[in-house]
């Protein structure tokens, strides 16, 4: 790997999944004037796209119960791509009726951690997101597959580059799928294993948009970041506050944070067209809707060169300084 530091212009696309992946391991209900007004400034900081929602069952995820309202609602800032996550026809419905820019079909790699998410072989997954790629076609939907497990399952382990690009080549090149993300879900990726397949995706798929989504379970999550971009990504999956999880990874984390990904990439002179500022206010309002604190450092830190007030003291403790200097070279 030969990374680039500093002086790089090049873009990198932003992708928020706080609202989905970050809200839907909550226990709290967050209002959905709140998750609403969490969009709208997320859209307005210069997200590229957001996940909103999920089209689930409101029984086994409560917390995303409000999802039709919440997507027809929003305020659409152009040039933002508003996903949303469907597993079904059914959601796929939903979705269309609440007038969703993408649909995120989601199944995993590792056929152990299908079956424990999804309850169902990997096969059985395919099938049943052909129908809804079918639906998604005949209504003029984007199509985007986020594969779970793609660097690694917490029942299996190590999931081959082969094993991962044949199921990328089955929703590219036969469903069409116009995105594909591969994902980190349990936070087992390492920055040498996210190059090698994010090239080898991007030689195999050079017209297909790949996004890579990372979590930092073992706190390696900016480092694969950056891995991903010497490698040739320019689109990540963040949330706010770094909120978000798995239930079938014990000990998982949530994914990577957005605000402290963009400060890092803004510090090295990439362009991520976020405004970190209104990012960092938007995760700061957080705590209160889910009722406990968020790993985010930058949030705790404030940015680099966000400074601090001298001590009270500070004043006093300058003169008296000065005075021992001046009676030392007298």
């Amino acid at each position: 790997m030969n990374m680039v530091w500093n002086g790089n212009a090049q873009g990198v696309r932003m992708c928020e999944v706080g609202l989905r992946d970050g809200l839907q391991v909550e226990a709290a209900f967050v209002p959905t004037a709140e998750k609403i007004a969490l969009c709208n400034e997320l859209s307005r900081a210069g997200m590229s796209k957001i996940e909103v929602t999920a089209f689930v069952s409101p029984q086994a995820i409560p917390a995303l119960r409000d999802a039709e309202v919440v997507l027809r609602e929003i305020e659409r800032v152009p040039g933002v791509v508003y996903t949303a996550l469907v597993p079904n026809v059914r959601g796929a419905e939903r979705a269309i009726d609440a007038r969703a820019d993408e649909m995120n079909l989601v199944m995993s790699a590792s056929e152990s951690h299908n079956l424990a998410n999804l309850r169902m072989l990997r096969e059985q997954s395919f099938r049943a997101l052909s129908e809804v790629a079918a639906l998604a076609r005949q209504a003029g939907v984007a199509v985007n597959v986020s594969l779970s497990c793609s660097f690694g399952c917490p029942i299996e382990g190590d999931v081959a580059d082969a094993e991962v690009l044949g199921w990328c080549a089955r929703f590219v090149d036969e469903l069409g799928a116009a995105g594909v993300t591969l994902c980190d879900t349990t936070g087992m990726a390492w920055p040498g294993q996210v190059h090698a397949l994010t090239r080898a995706f991007l030689q195999r798929w050079p017209g297909t948009g790949l996004t890579l989504h990372f979590h930092n379970t073992r706190g390696m999550g900016l480092a694969n970041v950056l891995a991903g971009i010497d490698a040739g990504a320019r689109r990540f999956d963040a949330s706010i506050g770094g909120i978000g999880g798995c239930p079938y990874a014990p000990g998982a984390t949530g994914n990577v944070c957005s605000e402290e990904i963009v400060h890092a990439l803004d510090l090295m002179g990439y362009d991520t067209g976020v405004d970190l500022a209104r990012v960092i206010d938007a995760a700061r309002r957080l705590p209160a809707l889910i009722g406990h604190d968020i790993p985010s450092q930058v949030v705790k830190a404030g940015r680099r060169l966000d400074l601090h007030a001298p001590p009270d003291d500070f004043a006093a403790t300058h003169e008296r300084a000065l005075a021992r200097e001046q009676a030392r070279t007298r």
